[in-house]
């Protein structure tokens, strides 16, 4: 004769081990400032905090009321800078998020038409852009559109991850070693991966621009006569301190 075990009981089992489980599987995945002290990291801050390249989005959100359409003078500048933007770095279509059954539906689409406008007077392709419709999560927030593309961009971090001690300390052997410390160099890199231009100046140089041969030429023109190259600005005198006192 075999025993069962209660409902209760095996349910309560069953929950325990489900929740083991669950402790297992998020303990490996937890990175944690020990693992760091543990590995061994490069004594170059460029090689423990690469600048990466990779795609992600640029949005910007523009906000409708209840009673008014079109864009604002601020909004439609706005809009006219993200699609010269996406003229130069844009590597995938513009959406545009348009919110539907909300009470200002009707205005939403009023300023969707302007932000169409606003598009093809900067010259971005009408198949360039695609119009989606979502309801919002919460009707207690204002609805908006939303407009992104995404682009190539430089990325480095995340920062803030302290394996060791700063100060002396017998488990802290960059103290002594005289070595940075593991967080040394990241604010750095991720605020230049930040401020870049053109990621792809990370990895190779741009062709150099044709040089201004009226100018050149002017140049060369002097030195054949024997005059000074120097360029004279007469407006150069008027910006001068004045003499009084010498």
């Amino acid at each position: 004769m075999t025993s069962r075990i209660p409902d209760d009981r095996g349910r309560a089992l069953r929950v325990a081990g489900a929740l083991i489980g669950l402790a297992v599987v998020l303990g490996a995945c937890k990175h944690t400032d020990e693992d760091l002290a543990a590995v061994s990291y490069s004594p170059d801050y460029r090689q423990r905090h690469p600048i990466a390249i990779q795609e992600a989005n640029r949005s910007i959100i523009v906000f409708v009321g209840q009673a008014r359409g079109g864009l604002s003078a601020t909004q439609r500048a706005d809009v006219m800078g993200m699609a010269q933007s996406w003229l130069r770095e844009g590597t995938g279509a513009i959406s545009i998020d348009v919110p539907v059954d909300t009470p200002n539906a009707r205005a939403a689409t009023e300023s969707l038409r302007e932000i169409q406008a606003t598009f093809a007077a900067a010259g971005v392709p009408p198949r360039a852009v695609t119009v989606r419709q979502y309801h919002p999560e919460d009707p207690r927030h204002m609805a908006a559109i939303r407009l992104n593309y995404p682009r190539i961009s430089a990325v480095a971090g995340p920062c803030g991850l302290w394996p060791e001690d700063l100060g002396p300390s017998i488990h802290n052997k960059s103290y002594f070693e005289n070595k940075s410390y593991y967080n040394f160099g990241c604010a750095n890199q991720r605020n230049l991966a930040a401020m870049i231009d053109n990621p792809s100046d990370l990895v190779q140089p741009r062709d150099e621009t044709p040089a201004y041969t009226a100018r050149r030429s002017e140049a060369f023109e002097k030195y054949r006569k024997g005059v000074t190259t120097t360029t004279i600005y007469p407006e150069a005198e008027k910006a001068k301190l004045s003499d009084t006192g010498k």
